[in-house]
């Protein structure tokens, strides 16, 4: 992990805003086998990383386009992203897991006043399998998917509209991110940001928004991140 103490200073922080896939739960593996299958039954070529690359923190409509190199009608490319999210579900059910020490890191969190939310660009029908699946309790009270209406990462408008329901000020949101768009959509929203290396390197999550990175959150809390950057209302 990243020294935890770099760029402390004064900061107020009131939430938490969570990115989901790869975040919470350690779901891109399942996410990436699950283009390649869509991918196959429609016949397309696909250069798997480059994909991912593009993809990773935009809406399902724009993942569609991104792959079938087209636009397309918002109907048609929502019924390639219900068959493609139905092929994740199928596929990371039977090995659900959550990144490592989330759940214990968010009640940490809640404990300490903190708000909890999340941002993903993922849909409501993923949202619900990652909550049904997680041994949070309570779950975060506000979600902001990527079936919404609402641009993609790395634009800002998700991350934006989590702290406008939390009632937050984006200033004092801290974002926790594994991919590089969703790290540059925390800086154009305004907010700090944690990288979570699950997928990506320190180097691709760099920032001089981003306090620290870390493998999981069980490295987080033996690091003291809560701590050190006073974000509790003691």
């Amino acid at each position: 992990m990243s020294d935890p103490t770099a760029g402390v200073g004064a900061i107020r922080i009131d939430a938490l805003i969570f990115d989901m896939d790869g975040t919470m739960v350690d779901s891109m593996p399942s996410h990436t086998e699950s283009w390649l299958l869509l991918a196959q039954r429609h016949g397309i070529a696909v250069d798997l990383p480059e994909l991912m690359r593009r993809t990773t923190g935009r809406t399902g409509l724009e993942c569609i386009r991104i792959l079938f190199e087209r636009d397309m009608p918002d109907a048609e490319a929502l019924a390639y992203v219900h068959e493609k999210e139905a092929l994740y579900r199928e596929i990371f059910a039977p090995k659900f897991a959550e990144v490592h020490g989330f759940s214990a890191f968010a009640e940490a969190a809640r404990a300490r006043g903190l708000h909890i939310g999340v941002g993903t660009a993922g849909d409501k029908h993923n949202v619900a399998f990652a909550y049904s699946n997680l041994k949070l309790r309570p779950l975060p009270a506000v979600a902001v998917g990527g079936d919404e209406g609402l641009p993609g990462k790395p634009e800002p408008a998700i991350f934006l509209e989590v702290a406008r329901r939390l009632g937050v000020d984006p200033a004092h949101c801290i974002v926790f991110e594994d991919a590089p768009l969703g790290i540059e959509a925390a800086r154009r929203a305004g907010m700090r940001a944690v990288g979570i290396c699950t997928g990506h390197t320190p180097a691709q999550l760099a920032g001089d928004h981003v306090l620290a990175h870390a493998k999981n959150f069980t490295e987080l809390m033996k690091n003291n991140f809560l701590e050190i950057h006073h974000v509790a209302k003691l």
